[in-house]
């Protein structure tokens, strides 16, 4: 029985990396990359928050940070910068983990906004001092608002295909470890 616990813990961490390499691989693609275009939604922000706030043991840190530190390379972005603080982010929101359990959709949905916007804002700050071109405010903000309109229909995807949901109040495991 622990082993099917253990599986399926490694099944979704698996399931997670393939579709942040699917979507990295959809970003490459020069589809709709005419200028003066409306940025699309981070999408794998959007998951990266709506696992960690259901399941946060399906993403532990060493996974998170590889995959975003890929991330960070491939779209030649400075690396570490974005990493860091997504990872930030998402262990203030592991920390929370008894806090967001009781929460309604629409209050995490509130939460999440405030958190990539946060993660926005210290990203353009960092640049800032250090002196880099960044593109235009309102460009990264355009990004950060379909974000934060995509995040229910990625919590309801990842509800629907893959049964991604927050443990109920007093849940155990199979090791009758509570969750």
């Amino acid at each position: 029985m622990g082993d099917a616990l253990r599986s399926s813990i490694w099944f979704y961490r698996a399931v997670f990396v393939g579709i942040a390499l699917l979507l990295l691989y959809a970003r490459l693609l020069p589809l709709g990359s005419e200028a003066g275009d409306w940025p699309g939604p981070d999408l794998l922000l959007c998951l990266i928050f709506a696992w960690a706030t259901r399941r946060p043991d399906y993403l532990p840190v060493w996974l998170l940070a590889g995959v975003l530190l890929l991330e960070d390379m491939v779209l030649m972005r400075p690396p570490g910068l974005w990493t860091a603080l997504v990872v930030v982010a998402v262990e203030f929101v592991r920390s929370r983990v008894a806090l967001t359990r009781e929460l309604t959709l629409v209050a995490e949905w509130a939460m999440v906004a405030g958190l990539m916007i946060a993660c926005l804002l210290g990203y353009r700050l960092v640049f800032t001092l250090s002196f880099l071109p960044q593109p235009g405010f309102g460009f990264a903000l355009m990004q950060v608002l379909w974000s934060i309109l995509c995040y229910p229909v990625v919590v309801g995807i990842s509800r629907l295909a893959f049964d991604l949901r927050k443990p109920a109040t007093g849940e155990v495991d199979s090791f009758g470890r509570r969750l």
